[in-house]
């Protein structure tokens, strides 16, 4: 592992920030896949809690909670830029928005994890519930879940 990065985890506030936001979700969880800009958005991004790690005025990692019933919410769109894999980012902006979850009562995170992906949510307490989609016919994914 690499030594911690002490970035600043924040929300993302201006136009400028969620510009540059998605544009580092899209750049590390579609364009590797030729998937067009637009496609890192859904439909709930307005009613969502975005986190993402600021270094040097530049964003490096991001991640979304959004809330799918009172008790339950879903992490995604995690993206760590790869200069700073392995180096706590991911953690951190994993545990502010469990903390987030936790203000606002939630009790149950469930996610769908990447392959490459499902030790880094396992170390944090996430288990396996069963093998998931396969996005852009080659990314296997699994349903995860985390009692908080």
């Amino acid at each position: 592992m690499k030594p911690e990065i002490k970035s600043v985890i924040c929300s993302p506030l201006t136009d400028n920030e969620f510009k540059n936001y998605y544009a580092l979700r899209w750049q590390i969880l579609r364009a590797p896949w030729k998937q067009g800009k637009g496609s890192e958005k859904d439909e709930f991004e307005e009613s969502s809690i975005h986190r993402m790690a600021v270094l040097c005025n530049e964003i490096i990692a991001c991640g979304r909670l959004h809330f799918i019933d009172q008790q339950t919410a879903q992490i995604r769109y995690m993206a760590v830029a790869d200069a700073f894999k392995n180096s706590g980012i991911g953690r951190s902006i994993l545990i502010s928005l469990e903390e987030a979850a936790r203000d606002n009562k939630i009790k149950t995170i469930v996610l769908d994890s990447r392959e490459i992906a499902v030790n880094f949510y396992e170390k944090h307490g996430y288990q396996v519930l069963e093998k998931s989609h396969l996005l852009f016919n080659e990314i296997q994914h699994y349903k995860m879940l985390k009692n908080i």
